[in-house]
């Protein structure tokens, strides 16, 4: 039977898909990229957001208006916040956060019975649900190391949908990492919900770290994100002299004013992420630092906003992630006073042409200069790919996939 997966959302859902599909090839399926060739569809959801939520239901039920006879999988986020309106869906197997490594078993099940299966698990209190890659559709390979968060910052869905923090057994990453790079990948991402709380025994994120970072074809170590909070001493040792691990780091500050980071139940201030950045600087000069940035959060005036602006603009963030305040009931900032949808429409615009601006900045500090490319595809005679430091580039040659290669820098 042919299969197609649709995901939707962050980087611990793209690692859940590849590993469905991988655990669905070895059982003798066969992928399809054509959804109306397919006899069974599997949609990953994500409820980050209003939008991501509305988007995902209104793709699940053309899905099904489209293709009657398809066997229909619905998964994840959306599914855990929005049970019931999914239950009423006419989806074949639907699935909240739980038991995604179980859904070839769950398949062949309703390939033999044809009977209806829906599920979920609203406990907090989960086990690290254990899946393996070993071959990554991209360049760059990801591995879930973490699931779950105990911040409850106060606009956040996601504590309540994905559960506890729990980390994956650390042994288990490493010999994961080790068939990642045995397969060609020369850049493993680490990724979770809330990455920078991993812990296994004793064992933190810069164990792993130095941990995979012995494993010899590997080239690059990268974060998906990071808390300002997480990164302690020991993880500022590990700047100084690993040099797998990449020139990027994706910090979310989430907003520049005080008091709406208190509002927002952040565990910092600005002062606090101000020196933290500083000393990463001082330790990396050209490292590129990213970050997301909510704005329109309830009760955020516009002197709170232009205290973000300024912030994010003496802070000289290589990107920002604008993200207008999306209201998710069930948390505490849901309860507050919203800012009009007009008067978020003109900051988001605002903080992306600021965004732009930062982006150009750090971009021209490398014109001209030699940089080290990992190709990641190849296509009209050209190759592409990211640098250490996520320049992307292009260069007017055909050249090997997953491979490094020296080149200039040339802004376009």
């Amino acid at each position: 039977m042919k299969f197609y997966i649709e995901t939707f959302g962050c980087k611990v859902n793209t690692y859940e898909s590849s590993f469905i599909k991988q655990s669905l090839l070895a059982n003798g399926f066969l992928f399809v990229n054509d959804m109306k060739a397919a006899d069974i569809i599997v949609i990953n959801t994500c409820t980050v957001t209003n939008t991501a939520d509305s988007k995902c239901k209104k793709y699940v039920r053309r899905v099904r208006r489209e293709n009657k006879d398809s066997i229909l999988v619905v998964i994840g986020c959306s599914v855990q916040n929005n049970f019931e309106e999914y239950n009423n869906m006419n989806i074949d197997i639907l699935l909240g956060n739980r038991h995604k490594s179980k859904i070839v078993e769950l398949i062949n099940n309703y390939i033999c019975n044809h009977k209806r299966y829906s599920y979920i698990d609203n406990n907090r209190d989960l086990t690290f649900e254990n899946m393996e890659i070993t071959n990554f559709d991209h360049t760059r390979a990801f591995i879930k190391v973490q699931d779950g968060c105990d911040n409850f910052c106060s606009y956040c869905i996601i504590p309540f949908m994905r559960g506890k923090c729990r980390s994956k057994e650390f042994d288990s990453i490493v010999k994961e990492a080790i068939k990642l790079v045995s397969n060609g990948h020369k850049e493993i991402v680490l990724t979770g919900i809330h990455t920078g709380s991993y812990n296994d025994n004793g064992k933190d994120l810069v164990d792993l770290i130095e941990e995979l970072s012995k494993l010899e074809f590997l080239e690059r170590i990268r974060l998906s994100s990071v808390e300002i909070t997480e990164l302690n001493d020991k993880f500022m040792n590990m700047l100084k002299h690993n040099y797998k691990f990449c020139d990027h780091l994706h910090i979310p500050l989430q907003a520049g004013s005080d008091e709406v980071l208190k509002m927002m139940n952040r565990k910092y201030d600005l002062e606090y992420f101000f020196n933290k950045v500083s000393e990463i600087k001082n330790i990396r000069p050209n490292i590129s630092i990213t970050t997301d940035i909510i704005v329109g959060f309830p009760e955020e005036t516009n002197e709170m906003f232009e205290k973000t602006y300024e912030t994010a603009r003496k802070i000289g963030f290589s990107k920002i992630h604008v993200f207008p305040y999306s209201k998710r009931n069930g948390t505490a900032a849901s309860k507050m006073k919203e800012v009009s949808a007009q008067e978020k429409t003109n900051r988001v615009h605002k903080l992306l042409e600021l965004s732009d601006l930062l982006e150009r900045e750090y971009n021209n500090r490398f014109n001209n200069q030699e940089v080290e490319v990992l190709i990641e595809e190849v296509k009209n005679g050209k190759s592409i790919g990211h640098t250490s430091n996520f320049l992307k580039v292009e260069i007017s040659d055909i050249l090997e996939k997953n491979q490094i290669y020296k080149t200039i820098y040339k802004i376009k």
